[in-house]
């Protein structure tokens, strides 16, 4: 094959794929990150709790950090869509949408997870702006007003106590029966928390910001932010396709290194953990970066002797 022969392929450029790509930029390794420049987090205005960063949206984000790895001449960007990977480890040929193949040792999944269709009438309108799903990245600006979570079953009960930390002012809509054991709707009932468990109607707004979330039974319930609990699936086929093992979760099963089931292959960022935030899925893409080089050296060091 004429294609030249990587040390690594990164598919996806998010805060873990472009860490994966600083460190291993900074190793001498010749990379290729493979990004179709649409990530979730897209619909967000800001990205939170991500030191010396905090508030910078998205897309600053990642133009400040392909500024700094271009320092570092042996990493190349590609804005491209990963169609297909074929081959094993020391071998792998990854062929994008627009029909080029790259050739690469090991192979790095930071392709995160996408939304399924939200099927709330006007959760779409709100999504970002008013609306979010994790409070540890957009708690602090909902503080001390009404809030509405819609959840249900254990991860409803566990938002109820998370929440609790930004706002004691919530409620919560289970959109449908709440799936709970007695004992935990008593002591939801104890804290004082209301809960509805009629359908929703819709969620009404006003230049992305929430007013009010209308119920099937007419019920009304003004708030100024929503938190909910997200529909998740991998934001790629491809890793499924190679055989890599995910858990019940939808995430792809690694080592404390990011290593796969597969040989050759890490993955790091929302693709391998349920911890969503910026600032973690960089550091798991700084530390499997540190595994792929580790056994890329190991590899070389072996064929020396």
């Amino acid at each position: 094959m004429s294609e030249p022969m990587y040390d690594a392929v990164i598919i996806g450029g998010g805060p873990a794929g472009l860490s994966a790509a600083l460190v291993l930029g900074r190793a001498r390794k010749q990379v290729v990150v493979i990004d179709e420049g649409r990530p979730r987090n897209k619909v967000t205005r800001e990205t939170h709790g991500f030191l010396t960063r905090d508030g910078i949206s998205p897309s600053e984000f990642r133009r400040i950090a392909k500024e700094q790895i271009s320092v570092y001449p042996s990493v190349r960007f590609v804005e491209d869509t990963a169609a297909a990977v074929t081959g094993v480890d020391g071998d792998f040929q990854i062929t994008t949408g627009q029909g080029t193949i790259y050739r690469s040792k090991k192979l790095l999944f930071a392709v995160g997870k996408k939304d399924s269709p939200l099927d709330i009438n006007g959760l779409a309108d709100v999504y970002g702006k008013s609306a979010f799903v994790c409070p540890y990245c957009d708690g602090w600006e909902l503080r001390d007003q009404p809030l509405v979570v819609i959840s249900n079953g254990a991860g409803a009960f566990h938002f109820a106590k998370l929440i609790a930390g930004w706002s004691e002012r919530y409620t919560i809509c289970t959109n449908g029966p709440d799936e709970w054991t007695e004992e935990q709707r008593e002591e939801l009932k104890q804290h004082n928390i209301p809960v509805f468990n009629a359908p929703i109607e819709s969620i009404e707004s006003s230049g992305g910001m929430v007013e009010q979330v209308v119920l099937e039974d007419g019920t009304r319930i003004p708030c100024t932010g929503i938190f909910f609990a997200p529909k998740l699936v991998s934001g790629s086929d491809l890793p499924a396709s190679i055989g890599c093992e995910f858990n019940e979760a939808g995430s792809i099963v690694v080592d404390a290194y990011g290593k796969t089931s597969v040989p050759g292959v890490y993955s790091a960022g929302d693709a391998a953990t349920e911890m969503y935030q910026a600032i973690a899925a960089a550091s798991s893409g700084s530390i499997a970066a540190a595994g792929l080089n580790g056994e890329l050296l190991a590899e070389r060091w072996n064929r020396r002797i």
